[in-house]
C-alpha cells in the first residue's frame, strides 16, 4: 500500500490521507520511495493557486474534489523498469506528499530526465526535471535539509530579483516586499542587496508582522524593515515596485492607496497570508501581476542557454546558502519531522501562521 496526503481543493484546510494498493510498474517506468521533503508556505500558496495554476495536475488523487500538494525533496529509486534508471538512484524534484511515486523517465543524461507523463506534457517543464544527485557536483548528502528548503524557493527569489532588474526596477527607487521574514522574500532581498552600492539601483524595504520585526532586520538585507501597521511610516515621494509575498487583500489595497500614481509595478508572488486573499479589482495605480517563475526562467535559458542558466543561477545560490547556514549567524533551524502525525501538524500550523520565521520544516513518511 502507498499512503498520499491529499486536501480539498474547495477547503485546503480539510486534509485525509489517501491509501493506494500497489501496481505492478509498466515498462519504461520507475518507481521512487520519497524519502524525505520540505513543507513551507510555499506549498501552501501551490494549494491557493492548485487551479488557477494547474498544480492540482501533476499528481492527480482518485477523487476529483482533492488535490495532492507538490513538495520538493529527494527519493531513492526503489523499482526500475527503465534502461537508463538504475534502481538505488538518488533523485532530486518535485513530488506528492507521499511514500512513492511512479515516473516514466524521458530525455535521460548523466545528470537528470524528465517525467514524461502524458498528464505532465503540456505542464511546466521546470517542474518536471528530476536531477540525479551523482551527477550533480554541488550535491552533498548532508546539504538535502538545505536544499529541499530553500533551492525552490530561491529559484523564485532569483527569478523575480532578474526579472524586476531586466526591467530596470520599472523606474522604481524602492522595491517593498510583504511577508519580508519569508523565505522566498528574503531570498530576493539578498540578492537585490548584492547589487547595493550600484548606481540606479533601488532600496529594499520589508513589510513583516511585529513579531518578526527584529528577526528580519537582523538578516542584514532590507534598508528598511517596518511592521504592518507601521506602514505610514515608510517615504511615499518617490516611484516604488510592490512585490506582494503575502496575497493579502487588505495589505495589498493599504499598498496601492499610500502610493497609487507613484506605484511603478505590482507584483504578486505568494499567499502566505492565503486566508485574506481577495479581488484586486478597483486598486489605485497599477494592476496586480501574477509573477509565474516558470514563465521566467524559459524566457533566460533562451537568452543564456541551459548551462548558462544552470551556471549563473548555481553562483547566487552558493553565496545565498553560504550566508544562510553561516555557523555564526544561522538564518534557518531545520526541523524534521516523521510520519502522518508529523505532516499533519507542520501542515496545521503553516496555515495557521505558527510556524517561526526561523524555522524550516523537513519530512519523511
Amino acid at each position: 500500500m502507498s499512503s498520499t496526503f491529499t486536501v480539498d481543493r474547495k477547503d485546503i484546510r480539510a486534509a485525509r490521507w489517501l491509501e493506494r494498493a500497489a501496481t505492478p510498474l509498466p515498462a519504461g517506468e520507475v518507481r521512487v520511495r520519497i524519502d524525505r521533503f520540505a513543507l513551507t508556505s510555499n506549498n501552501v500558496t501551490y494549494a491557493v493557486f492548485g487551479e488557477s495554476m494547474r498544480y492540482w495536475d501533476f499528481f492527480p488523487s482518485d477523487d476529483a474534489r482533492s488535490g495532492c500538494i507538490p513538495v520538493w525533496g529527494f527519493a531513492t529509486v526503489s523499482e526500475s523498469r527503465h534502461d537508463g534508471v538504475a534502481t538505488g538512484a538518488r533523485l532530486y524534484g518535485y513530488f506528492p506528499i507521499a511514500d512513492e511515486v511512479v515516473l516514466e523517465p524521458a530525455a535521460v543524461s548523466r545528470h537528470r530526465f524528465v517525467d514524461g507523463a502524458l498528464h505532465r506534457r503540456d505542464l511546466p517543464e521546470i517542474y518536471n526535471h528530476y536531477q540525479f544527485c551523482a551527477g550533480d557536483p554541488g550535491y552533498r548528502s548532508e546539504d538535502e535539509p538545505l536544499i529541499a528548503l530553500l533551492r525552490p524557493l530561491f529559484t523564485t527569489s532569483f527569478l523575480i530579483d532578474d526579472f524586476l532588474a531586466g526591467n530596470d526596477y520599472f523606474g522604481a527607487r524602492t522595491i517593498v516586499i510583504s511577508s519580508a521574514s519569508s523565505k522566498t522574500a528574503y531570498g530576493l532581498a539578498f540578492c537585490l542587496a548584492e547589487r547595493r552600492g550600484r548606481p540606479g539601483e533601488p532600496g529594499v524595504v520589508g513589510l513583516t508582522s511585529a513579531k518578526n520585526v527584529e528577526f528580519t532586520r537582523g538578516l542584514g538585507c532590507y534598508d528598511q524593515v517596518v511592521a504592518y501597521d507601521d506602514l505610514g511610516t515608510v517615504r511615499v515621494d518617490e516611484p516604488v515596485v510592490y512585490v506582494d509575498m503575502s496575497g493579502d487583500v487588505l495589505l495589498r489595497a493599504a499598498v496601492h492607496a499610500r502610493w497609487s500614481d507613484r506605484l511603478a509595478y505590482s507584483c504578486s508572488v505568494g499567499a502566505t497570508h492565503w486566508d485574506v486573499l481577495g479581488s484586486a479589482k478597483g486598486l489605485p495605480g497599477p494592476k496586480p501581476v501574477l509573477f509565474f517563475a516558470p514563465s521566467q526562467a524559459r524566457k533566460r535559458i533562451g537568452d543564456w542557454g541551459g548551462d548558462g542558466f544552470r551556471d549563473r543561477y548555481a553562483a547566487a545560490w552558493s553565496r545565498f546558502v553560504a550566508r544562510v547556514a553561516d555557523p555564526d549567524r544561522p538564518w534557518l533551524r531545520v526541523l524534521e519531522g516523521d510520519g502522518h502525525v508529523a505532516v499533519e501538524a507542520a501542515y496545521a500550523a503553516l496555515l495557521e501562521g505558527r510556524v517561526s520565521a526561523d524555522v524550516g520544516w523537513v519530512l519523511r513518511l
